[in-house]
């Protein structure tokens, strides 16, 4: 079965870590560890929707400002881990830059940091740029099992280990995994194409059968389109 998850280190072994992780069949991408991402492509930045640091060493969390020019007016929503003190190191970061300006972006970028302070505990706040990034807390949240993320398709745990700093080990799983089977979409009269992945999440949804999936592709410039209930394909 073709694995969902697209890993590739952005550098090299003797260079800042940073581990990239694309999703198949989604413009979606996770980054572990922040360190220079001068290697990635504007485009790839732009796919990141979880940003998990290990720690603030330098080697790990100096790309975050070559993600933040780049994602700056584009409507993005990225969720950021991190240690104890990770929302301060985040916040000071932000307020090194004048944000005068931040009211002409017509698109907001908004920035949900979690802090794990503990096994079991953890702090939230969002930074956005229509407010000039000024920190906004929203209080203290329990973890369970070490859980940071649970998302249609993959689960992202943590743990604390000591690195004369705390620091934080991540573990990446996939969730359950939904495979097409092309020839058979072809026997049905269809064609594969981007209706696939509304597919996909509704089989991983559980939606009932009845539910209506939009079945959709472009035959010589023509739009072809058809309802179908999930429990049918």
């Amino acid at each position: 079965m073709t694995p969902l998850f697209h890993p590739h280190l952005v550098n090299g072994p003797f260079d800042d870590p940073g581990l990239y992780i694309e999703f198949l069949f989604e413009k979606r991408a996770l980054m572990f560890d922040l360190g220079d991402i001068g290697n990635l492509s504007n485009r790839k930045i732009l796919r990141i929707s979880d940003v998990f640091v290990s720690h603030a060493h330098m080697d790990h969390f100096i790309g975050f400002d070559r993600m933040l020019r780049t994602m700056l007016g584009r409507g993005v929503h990225v969720r950021l881990f991190g240690p104890a003190g990770f929302l301060d190191r985040l916040g000071h970061k932000l307020s090194a830059y004048t944000w005068n300006l931040a009211p002409r972006y017509k698109s907001d970028l908004v920035l949900t940091a979690t802090e794990i302070h503990a096994e079991a505990e953890a702090r939230v706040a969002v930074f956005q740029l229509s407010k000039a990034f000024r920190r906004d807390d929203v209080g203290s949240i329990r973890i369970q099992d070490g859980i940071l993320r649970d998302d249609i398709g993959f689960r992202v745990r943590a743990t604390i280990l000591d690195h004369r700093t705390p620091c934080l080990a991540f573990a990446l799983e996939e969730g359950r995994h939904v495979n097409v089977h092309k020839a058979q979409v072809e026997r049905m009269g269809f064609r594969v194409g981007p209706w696939l992945r509304e597919l996909r999440q509704a089989v991983l949804r559980d939606e009932p059968d009845e539910t209506p999936i939009r079945v959709w592709w472009r035959d010589d410039e023509r739009l072809c389109e058809h309802r179908v209930p999930l429990g049918q394909l």
